[in-house]
């Protein structure tokens, strides 16, 4: 757990590490952390925005091509929530049949169908910038039998937002000196505001349900 927190913090310094290795191959692994964040229920701790500024800032520093990360990360991004779309049409009701489970955390699913509840079919978009509930929409969308086009459609239109306003952010701030210097820190700043809304609209949930 620590070296995943210690990955998370110092993730510059671990990409630039891992493109001096392997390359141009380090699209496979972008496309990978992106696709896996968005398509399975069980894995909503991988980073997402912290991983496309981190991008967007060593594009900056031309170790990675802007447009090429935008292309891959935005399909990523797409076909991650292709997979849990169809994951939650056919398999969403038997994964929930129990209350709790170690990988599925039950709160997550009723914190983000309260969600689709109040946005309606915009959660697909307003979603991408919040984690968890961004894994978990594509899955509801699935299990509530969205229709198909209209989710691609919303789904197609977010990850180009989401990848393109996060990467574009990193490109022209994240290589600024005093950012470069205190990464880490703006990283966890990256984190925390992401995160906020989330944990403040579960709370809201569970006062509301307590009265």
């Amino acid at each position: 757990m620590s070296n995943f927190i210690d990955i998370v913090f110092h993730i510059d310094i671990y990409l630039e590490t891992l493109f001096s290795q392997i390359g141009n191959w380090i699209y496979v692994v972008l496309f990978f952390i992106v696709f896996s964040e968005t398509g399975f229920v069980i894995t909503p701790f991988l980073p997402g925005d912290s991983l496309l500024f981190t991008v967007g800032a060593l594009s900056s520093r031309q170790l990675l091509c802007p447009w090429s990360s935008l292309i891959v990360l935005s399909v990523a991004a797409t076909v991650g929530n292709t997979v849990n779309y169809h994951i939650g049409r056919f398999v969403g009701p038997k994964v929930f049949s129990k209350e709790n489970s170690f990988f599925f955390n039950k709160k997550h699913f009723y914190t983000t169908a309260q969600f689709y509840e109040k946005h309606g079919t915009k959660t697909i978009i307003i979603a991408r910038f919040l984690p968890i509930i961004r894994t978990f929409a594509p899955f509801v969308a699935g299990i509530g039998r969205m229709r198909y086009l209209k989710f691609q459609i919303y789904n197609i239109f977010s990850s180009i937002l989401w990848s393109g306003s996060l990467i574009a952010t990193g490109y022209f701030f994240g290589n600024l000196p005093y950012v470069k210097e205190n990464f880490s820190m703006f990283i966890l700043g990256i984190i925390i505001v992401s995160v906020i809304p989330s944990i403040w609209k579960a709370i809201s949930i569970k006062r509301s349900e307590a009265k």
